[in-house]
């Protein structure tokens, strides 16, 4: 089997104008060589990715702990408030009326997941641009996604100003909704930082410079233990010195990869800033939006599932299992998400560089891998069941919930290890557009319909909502997924990818004006 330039170096690929090359025969040019260097490509991205989430998870567990040891009303204004941030894992608040405060918590975390998914819009036009060669692209990109990110961030502002009122509307308890009221203001500095870090890190996946991806996530980790130490314990200056050490550990990230990309790190993409990045704004902010659609529609369909488990019999243990069971699915999400990243970068390049074969080459590649490793969770979950419980809490009913949910989380973790591959190269296409009808039909127009029928119709209650989720919704969607992406037509995807970078470009005149 002759596999198409799949290891060619990345550096170097190949114009959408060029002429297309004439594969040479190379002893090399085996499958299992090809295999090892896509691998080495796809890797370059996935670790460092997994290594950045598991520090910026890290992060926010310090954070829960130093809030922990002040008591339990700092302990749920911070899990309140971060979760409206930073989204945090709800599944750690262990205040009083536990079940409302996690259902609470899902939905302010729902809300903040347009601003990450907008940021996806630069991995398909950032990835093609270097494919292309389009270098000085990349930076006004990342500026014109710094610029729309920006303004949505402002409109987001009301939910911190009246987070007090709003919570208490919710139900919650009036000491929590003011202290909760009171740490979300102090992080607002926190949320603007969003806005730049998440372009940033696109920016530098997309070009494969993933060094800073590792050292300035670990740098913040380092800092952000350290000034929790000074500012809560011997300062004790409370939940707002919580809140001002996540403000400066995730404007530390921001700055640590902007200094990286300023200072020598990217010669040929960043060039600085430039009055180009205001130009196209309106076509930049629909494909951000198409992009802040595909993931939101994602995310909430799992957080819908958490809200819909409050209001069954005994929800405190229902709400509970299922939140340990999340917890377990997104330590392996971690892995997906990398590979989410690492093949929208990797095919999004390729066709960027007009070779269509080495994309779908590097999907089969991050398929197989990523579905080999969802099958080895898959088979840790069935294998310890209910004895994960232990981990999180001590309660005998838990952990039989949790074990009677083994198998959907089983099933849940193997669906995710090929879902997130499938988006990816979604991404890296450009069809978030399109994906995003698809979400809408297999998660809400089949997939709610039939937990609802399960969970309430057939009385199988969280069992039954979760198993018509997944297997009415996510399955359908990753189907549909897979037959999609066997009959793409790669070579179309490349002119496509060509008329992409060439509509999006500026000048070359221009470009070399800006330069100088």
């Amino acid at each position: 089997m002759e596999i198409s330039n799949p290891s060619d170096d990345l550096n170097q690929p190949l114009l959408p104008s060029a002429t297309k090359e004439i594969p040479q025969k190379n002893p090399k040019n085996s499958v299992a060589a090809a295999w090892w260097e896509e691998s080495k490509k796809l890797w370059h991205v996935v670790g460092p990715t997994v290594v950045s989430r598991v520090s910026n998870a890290t992060m926010n567990i310090i954070t829960q702990a130093f809030a922990g040891h002040l008591g339990d009303l700092e302990l749920a204004s911070i899990s309140i408030a971060n979760n409206v941030i930073v989204g945090f894992n709800w599944g750690l608040l262990v205040t009083q009326n536990k079940k409302r405060r996690k259902l609470i918590c899902v939905i302010l975390k729902m809300i903040l997941c347009p601003q990450l998914g907008m940021a996806s819009a630069l991995e398909t036009l950032c990835g093609q641009a270097f494919g292309a060669k389009k270098y000085g692209m990349l930076g006004i990109y990342m500026q014109r996604s710094w610029i729309v990110l920006f303004l949505c961030c402002f409109l987001l502002l009301p939910l911190y100003a009246l987070a007090a009122p709003i919570l208490k509307l919710m139900g919650q308890p009036d000491d929590v909704a003011e202290q909760a009221g009171e740490v979300a203001l102090w992080l607002i500095p926190l949320h603007f930082s969003f806005a730049f870090q998440f372009p940033l890190q696109r920016f530098l996946q997309s070009q494969l410079k993933t060094a800073p991806l590792i050292w300035v996530p670990l740098l913040a980790l380092v800092v952000h233990a350290v000034l929790n130490w000074v500012l809560v314990s011997k300062l004790e200056m409370g939940v707002v010195g919580i809140a001002v050490v996540l403000d400066i550990s995730w404007w530390l990230l921001v700055l640590g990869m902007y200094a990286y990309v300023a200072f020598g790190g990217c010669p040929l993409t960043w060039t600085g800033f430039s009055l180009q990045a205001f130009s196209g704004l309106v076509d930049f902010l629909k494909l951000s939006a198409s992009s802040g659609v595909m993931l939101c529609l994602e995310n909430w369909y799992y957080r819908i599932l958490i809200v819909m488990t409050g209001f069954f019999t005994n929800a405190k243990i229902a709400v509970d299992a299922l939140s340990i069971c999340m917890m377990i699915n997104s330590w392996e999400m971690m892995f997906a998400l990398a590979f989410f990243a690492g093949i929208g970068v990797r095919v999004a390049n390729e066709l960027g560089a007009g070779n269509g074969k080495a994309a779908k080459f590097a999907t089969k590649v991050c398929v197989v891998q990523s579905s080999g490793l969802g099958v080895l969770f898959f088979a840790i979950v069935l294998i310890f069941r209910g004895e994960l419980a232990l981990m999180f809490s001590p309660s005998g009913e838990v952990g039989a919930a949790v074990d009677d949910l083994s198998f959907l989380l089983a099933s849940s973790i193997l669906l995710n290890s090929v879902q997130p591959v499938l988006s990816g190269v979604a991404v890296g296409s450009g069809w978030q557009a399109w994906v995003a009808w698809i979400n809408i039909f297999c998660y809400y127009i089949v997939g709610l319909p039939i937990g609802a029928v399960l969970g309430w119709g057939l009385n199988w209650e969280t069992k039954g909502v979760w198993a018509g989720m997944i297997f009415g919704g996510t399955a359908i969607q990753t189907l549909i997924l897979c037959f999609v992406t066997s009959r793409t037509n790669w070579e179309v995807e490349v002119e496509k990818a060509t008329s992409r970078v060439g509509e999006w470009s500026i000048s070359d005149k221009d470009m070399e004006s800006h330069r100088k």
